[in-house]
């Protein structure tokens, strides 16, 4: 630790300041890059979490020290820290894909939270280093993400098909063509209750140059198909 800071450690009004301060600043850096991304939960959000988690720490401080509760003092962090779990869940959203997003903004309430907790303790070091390795991670290594899913493609098909054997062989033709199976469920078709008929919803990973079509037309001409249907999706998983 930097001994030069031993100072701003303290409970006076200096130190609450520069942690006040010093979280809305970490908060903000987080939260800009969720704002440039145009999440819904971006700038200002991260920032209140970030000060909201900070004079949490300082308030347990202040207790133990000045007023001489001699209680558990990581107990209002612990809150802070489970409470966030609740923040969080209010980001995630299933599309009509069925594909989960908002994981990373939940991430982020979350590492905010813990870095506000820090800088309300006065561990600086920790907080400035854990908001630059949150930045890094988000920034630069979303860009490497990004180029790693840029040379495939995802595609969920529907397959409603009247013989159980029939999925069996969707699969095997699926995997013939490399095609990579990422999720599969399997529904009774609700369009027709009298039927037996079964509803298969896929979600595939292809080749970036792969020829869906082509696939497509294979798979219909497969024994027992009824029919099929297929969205095209280029959305990340965030």
């Amino acid at each position: 630790m930097i001994r030069a800071l031993d100072f701003l450690r303290n409970t006076d009004t200096l130190s609450t300041i520069v942690k006040l301060v010093l979280s809305l600043v970490l908060g903000g850096i987080i939260g800009i890059e969720r704002e440039i991304k145009h999440r819904p939960a971006g700038f200002r959000t991260h920032i209140l979490i970030s000060l909201g988690s900070a004079i949490t720490t300082m308030t347990s401080i202040y207790m133990f020290v000045n007023l001489h509760l001699y209680t558990d003092i990581s107990r209002l962090g612990a809150s802070v820290i489970a409470g966030m779990g609740f923040v969080g869940a209010g980001a995630i959203i299933v599309t009509k894909n069925r594909k989960v997003k908002g994981l990373t903004t939940a991430a982020g309430f979350w590492v905010t939270a813990i870095i506000g907790l820090s800088v309300g303790a006065g561990y600086y070091e920790g907080a400035i280093a854990g908001t630059i390795l949150v930045v890094l991670a988000e920034v630069l290594f979303s860009k490497i993400e990004y180029g790693m899913l840029n040379s495939k493609r995802n595609i969920v098909i529907n397959v409603t098909y009247d013989k159980p054997e029939c999925l069996s062989n969707l699969l095997s033709l699926l995997r013939e063509r490399g095609v990579r199976i990422a999720e599969i469920e399997v529904t009774k078709n609700k369009k027709h209750e009298n039927d037996n008929l079964l509803n298969a919803s896929l979600d595939l990973q292809l080749r970036k140059n792969a020829d869906v079509e082509k696939l497509i037309t294979e798979l219909k001409n497969i024994s027992g198909v009824v029919a099929i249907s297929d969205e095209l999706y280029t959305e990340l998983k965030k």
